[in-house]
């Protein structure tokens, strides 16, 4: 049964490999992995704003356009990308664990904790020092300034300053700290756990200099690759 997510409404997407084995050991399969993922995007009309390749597994956040626009790319993604890893490694049958998941970002707190969650999640499973050490992660588009041609930059990462100089290093201040341990559970359980804390959030988002846009989402695409400053992969648990 197709599933239905909220048009127009962002979701923390992931999914890992069967009994957590390796499904991206190697640069090429990271790099085929994104262009499956572009491809499958624009495809059936979602828009894709983070994601980071891990070994084991990946996440993203990435908004519909309809109530079935990600159920299709991501079936395309997973049907796709299983049968080159099959292929290329000579083995048969799923390589995932399940179907893939998906939980809505529904608010501006939500949204930016989740990007910091994906973007450092190579720095928790101790794979590299700092986001920007990391590939295949769009931290280096945010973060950087390395733009990747099918990203979509969100309102709230727009909105985190006037140029494009001001919003990398406002991300890049976000990023430096690692989220805290209530955030991680928040993530981790749906946001169940995540209490409201309106005043440290408007202090912490005045301090990085973020502006909360509360307008309706209209995706501005970029173009152009920056220079690869690769990082190892190896094997690790961290989702």
């Amino acid at each position: 049964m197709r599933r239905i997510y909220l048009p127009k409404v962002s979701a923390h997407v992931y999914n890992r490999g069967n009994n957590r084995m390796g499904i991206f050991t190697q640069d090429a399969d990271c790099d085929v992995f994104l262009r499956i993922l572009a491809a499958a995007a624009e495809c059936h009309g979602a828009s894709v704003h983070a994601f980071v390749v891990m070994t084991t597994h990946y996440h993203l956040i990435a908004t519909p356009n309809s109530e079935t626009a990600m159920a299709g790319a991501m079936k395309q993604l997973g049907e796709r990308y299983t049968r080159y890893f099959n292929r290329k490694y000579g083995r048969t049958g799923t390589i995932w664990e399940g179907r893939y998941r998906a939980k809505h970002l529904l608010d501006e707190r939500q949204w930016l904790i989740c990007l910091r969650y994906v973007e450092q999640n190579p720095v928790r499973a101790g794979m590299v020092a700092t986001p920007d050490a990391h590939y295949w992660s769009s931290y280096r588009a945010h973060g950087l300034g390395a733009v990747i041609e099918w990203l979509v930059p969100h309102e709230l990462y727009l909105g985190l300053g006037a140029t494009d100089e001001e919003r990398r290093a406002a991300h890049r201040a976000i990023c430096a700290d690692p989220l805290p341990d209530a955030d991680l559970d928040s993530v981790r359980n749906c946001w169940t756990t995540l209490k409201p804390n309106p005043v440290e959030d408007e202090s912490r988002h005045e301090r990085l200099g973020v502006v909360v846009l509360k307008s309706e989402f209209t995706p501005t695409r970029v173009g152009m690759k920056s220079e690869r400053g690769r990082s190892e992969l190896r094997l690790h648990s961290d989702m």
